[in-house]
């Protein structure tokens, strides 16, 4: 990978690696696509996603799945673990969550589209699993 290609990736190679306590979607960084040209998804499986229910303080605990057809720009992996770690003390509702780490990703990598699914583990008895997509329309 050349160095134009890794230039703004400031968390990569770090000795230390220092967690948000707060949400911080400006952690998340972005590197260009070597090949732009071919239509491709990227899937990225996160399994150990929390954040805590708004009314209870419970952590709610998820698999999140994320999947994009990259444009200019792929997600740098180091990033994207801290950024979902921010959530771990934010008080947010499940849907919330998804649809904010989509609109979050979709920002910054302005792709064809993109999905975000939460397996959120049953509470109560009940196992939520909302997803998302937004798709970048053509003008």
């Amino acid at each position: 990978m050349s160095d134009s290609n890794i230039a703004g990736l400031t968390l990569l190679g770090r000795s230390q690696t220092d967690y948000p306590r707060e949400y911080a979607p400006q952690i998340l960084e972005r590197f260009a696509n070597r090949y732009p040209q071919h239509e491709y998804l990227v899937e990225l499986d996160c399994p150990e996603f929390t954040c805590l229910c708004p009314v209870t303080g419970q952590p709610d605990l998820a698999r999140i799945a994320i999947r994009y057809s990259p444009r200019d720009w792929l997600v740098e992996s180091k990033s994207l673990k801290l950024y979902l770690f921010s959530f771990r003390n934010q008080g947010s509702f499940s849907e919330d969550s998804i649809n904010r780490i989509a609109i979050d990703l979709f920002a910054l990598l302005q792709p064809h589209w993109l999905e975000v699914r939460g397996d959120f583990a049953p509470r109560g008895g009940i196992a939520i699993k909302p997803s998302v997509r937004l798709d970048n329309k053509p003008e």
